[in-house]
């Protein structure tokens, strides 16, 4: 078998759905708290918009263009589509039965879910006066006839379409009614009872048609097309190019259909006004808009149906009241998010922004979120300080915030730059330096996570702050490269850089394995494994006897455990109560052994953005990167094992119980409050005692 061959590669669109189904499957684990199982029915619901505007509206663009083929699996857009649709479509039943079993098991417990036509007399009159007020003056109701079309709906629009009866010539009409967004979706119309806004609007409609008679209502949503298609080099303003793109994404081709079942003449008015592939309409008999459950799984009078939540800690050195300049000048000093806090990142820029000798702090900016911290920090040394700041205005569906946050930084003072030609900045960095004396010192912070206050609760994500003169030297000559547009052609010297050096480091490392043969080992963790050539390396290693662990949370194209071709891989995915989202790889025989990177092994991060690669930098930080990576591999709750066949199996053990999350939540618990003086015999027999396997 040739290592190209078409059948040793899974396809990426239906790997992604098997990870979707495994954060699907979650909402079936019956250890967690019942908020925490309707919250992994959000996320899956969360995940599936995206897919659909993102990953199923490009291959229908590509079967339109005639596209044959799109990856080293060979499938066509046409079949892939095919396979995507009749997964999705088989899986519905499976979500039915998840939603109801959790609906049921909450209800005992006092949270309550119930359509209006299920509620007793007494609570259907109160909910009239709540209809007066709240929702009857902010909807507005729609005949659809000649003279009043149906309207245009922006995507993931959400609403009811009704079927109506004139009380004076009995002729049906059919209208519609808009949700919408400003308004909560689940009404809480006594404690603990909650209500789907969609039903009160559907049941009161009446109100709303004066001279018709309500028949039926069904609710439905439509997803559109959301790639923004950006022709750089025809841009003057890329600023005005964005904000077009931005409302061009609201008008984008409808390429998904969501209906409540009922009444098949509202349905087929429905299918005749919404014109979209009969195959792209999916009718559903649970709540539609899935993503909506956060509402309930944020409800502070059922926190106790929900997770304990962990309070991220800050560890030595970072929690002595020195300087964290004096702290970084000692030493190189390794977090790992969100176990170790997020707050020590957000004061290195704010102690940078309020450091009178500090001279300049450079950043890039990909996903920062609302009301960000680093950015008022930034803003605020501005004024005062040479700020630089790369804000990456194509970060998907952050396009919108990411330009607010540019402006507002050069307004403040701050030199922006709005991107890079051809390329997504993806890298996480930052650079502040500062004068001492006569000299000038720099520090750096390099992440494989954003500078995002929020997702850093939820996100694993491994940071590094230093002085190492060499890196600081490689991190000036990046913003150097960011500010003249050349990174699609600059090198860097200790750390790596996309879209030209990390895919060709990777595939060295690997075969300086090989050339190790049955002593070589290998260890990747990572989002997604899609390109082509580290794959084929990676089947070379393994035929070479090369030991291969691959911990690849999401998307994984390689096909483990073929006889002859790649059997000494496995391929492991962790899904959790935090998203695995730190990338590290380990080669036993490279020195250093150990890196972290912002890349994920995807032909998209290694050849079309600018990525960072970060080699371990002590002894101590290669035995924390490792330790992260053997402690996974020995996860028996939440890991699952890709088969040969391309299905995930959960791991489960007769052994002792152990969860990766759990044990990092237990372990950095521990070292908080743990004596100073014992720390570091601490840290080391504690880990000790939690890894059986060899370091």
């Amino acid at each position: 078998m040739e290592l190209s061959d078409p059948k040793m590669f899974f396809n990426r669109e239906l790997s992604w759905l098997k990870f979707n189904t495994r954060v699907l499957n979650e909402a079936h684990n019956e250890s967690l708290p019942l908020l925490e199982r309707l919250k992994f029915l959000a996320i899956y619901g969360t995940n599936l918009d995206e897919f659909y505007m993102i990953r199923v509206a490009g291959l229908k663009r590509l079967y339109a263009s005639g596209i044959a083929e799109t990856g080293a699996d060979k499938l066509t857009p046409s079949e892939q589509l095919k396979h995507i649709r009749d997964y999705l479509h088989q899986e519905q039943s499976f979500l039915k039965s998840l939603f109801d079993t959790i609906k049921s098991q909450l209800a005992k417990s006092g949270l309550i879910i119930k359509n209006f036509s299920e509620l007793s007399k007494t609570q259907k009159s109160g909910i009239k006066d709540y209809f007066q007020s709240y929702l009857y003056p902010i909807i507005v109701p729609i005949v659809v006839d000649s003279t009043h079309p149906f309207p245009h709906l922006n995507s993931l629009s959400f609403g009811i379409a009704l079927k109506l009866k004139g009380e004076e010539d009995d002729e049906i009409k059919y209208g519609m009614i808009r949700i919408p967004r400003v308004l909560t979706r689940f009404i809480e119309i006594e404690k603990g009872l909650f209500v789907p806004v969609e039903t009160i609007v559907g049941e009161f409609a009446g109100d709303l048609f004066e001279g018709y008679e309500l028949i039926s209502y069904i609710p439905f949503r439509v997803t559109r097309n959301a790639d923004i298609e950006i022709e750089e080099d025809e841009a003057d303003d890329f600023i005005e190019l964005m904000s077009e793109g931005l409302k061009a994404r609201k008008k984008g081709e409808i390429v998904r259909l969501e209906v409540g079942s009922g009444d098949e003449n509202l349905l087929e008015f429905v299918k005749k006004q919404i014109v979209v592939t009969k195959e792209d309409i999916y009718e559903s008999k649970i709540p539609l808009n899935l993503s909506t459950f956060w509402e309930l799984v944020a409800c502070k009078d059922f926190a106790y149906l929900t997770s304990t939540p962990f309070n991220p800690k800050i560890l030595p050195p970072l929690d002595c009241p020195s300087s964290i300049f004096d702290i970084i000048d000692k030493q190189d000093v390794m977090v790992f998010h969100p176990y170790e806090s997020f707050d020590s990142v957000v004061k290195f820029i704010q102690s940078a922004a309020k450091d009178p000798d500090v001279l300049s702090i450079r950043m890039t900016l990909y996903r920062v979120g609302k009301n960000s911290p680093i950015v008022k920090a930034l803003t605020e040394a501005a004024e005062n300080k040479q700020v630089t700041v790369l804000v990456e205005l194509k970060a998907r569906f952050d396009e919108e915030n990411n330009l607010h946050w540019a402006k507002a930084l050069e307004s403040a003072g701050a030199h922006v730059i709005y991107g890079v030609p051809k390329l997504k900045v993806h890298a996480k960095v930052a650079l502040v330096i500062k004068k001492i004396g006569d000299k000038l010192h720099e520090y750096v912070h390099l992440s494989t996570g954003n500078y995002n206050s929020i997702s850093a609760k939820i996100y694993t994500d491994v940071s590094l702050f230093t002085s190492n003169k060499e890196i600081a030297n490689d991190v000036i000559k990046l913003f150097h490269s960011l500010s003249t547009g050349t990174s699609h052609k600059t090198e860097l010297n200790v750390l790596c850089l996309a879209p030209l050096q990390i895919k060709s480091k990777i595939l060295s490392l690997i075969e300086n394995e090989i050339a190790q043969a049955t002593e070589g080992r290998i260890i990747l963790k990572a989002n997604s494994l899609v390109d082509a050539d580290i794959i084929k390396s990676l089947y070379k290693a393994s035929r070479a006897g090369v030991k291969i662990d691959l911990i690849i949370r999401g998307i994984c194209c390689l096909r483990p455990g073929v006889k002859g071709f790649s059997e000494n891989i496995r391929v492991f995915s962790i899904i959790g109560k935090y998203l695995e989202h730190a990338r590290i790889y380990y080669f036993k025989h490279a020195l250093p052994q150990i890196y972290f990177s912002s890349a994920d092994l995807m032909p998209r991060n290694l050849e079309r953005r600018v990525e960072l690669l970060t080699p371990s930098t002590s002894p101590f930080m290669t035995q924390r990167l490792l330790e992260i990576l053997n402690i996974q591999l020995q996860d028996n709750i939440q890991n699952h094992e890709l088969g040969e066949d391309g299905e995930y199996y959960k791991i489960y053990s007769k052994e002792e119980s152990f969860s990766s999350q759990v044990i990092y939540e237990e372990y950095t618990n521990e070292l908080y409050n743990a004596d100073k003086n014992e720390q570091e015999h601490f840290k080391a027999r504690k880990i000790l005692e939690k890894i059986k396997g060899d370091l």
